[in-house]
């Protein structure tokens, strides 16, 4: 009974206590993005024109024995834009610090 006694005011103060912080997820921070970023299916000439000429470009992978796809990728300041035959394939967000929790950046 007297577990009970000391439990209720507890969990009462826990109820009252506010949000905790906490460090913001990188998953967090796309759902928060807004769409300003390549689309699939945009050429690269047009994602240069739209965007400018990104920070770096990193050396192409693919195309090897298996005769996969040569995949280019693009940094730009807030995403990675990744090309098949100069089409966007897809276009990640990148982390804003390295104490953002969430995916490790691209191997360069």
């Amino acid at each position: 009974m007297s577990r009970r006694v000391l439990a209720l005011p507890l969990i009462a103060l826990l109820g009252l206590s506010g949000p905790a912080l906490a460090d913001t997820l990188l998953i967090e921070r796309t759902q928060e993005t807004p769409a300003a970023a390549p689309v699939r299916g945009q050429t690269a000439a047009d994602v240069e024109a739209r965007f400018g000429a990104p920070q770096q470009k990193l050396e192409p992978r693919g195309g090897q024995k298996r005769q996969w796809p040569v995949i280019q990728r693009w940094v730009y300041p807030g995403f990675t834009v990744y090309f098949e035959t100069s089409r966007v394939i897809d276009v990640v967000i990148n982390k804003a610090s390295a104490e953002e929790i969430g995916p490790k950046p691209p191997i360069r």
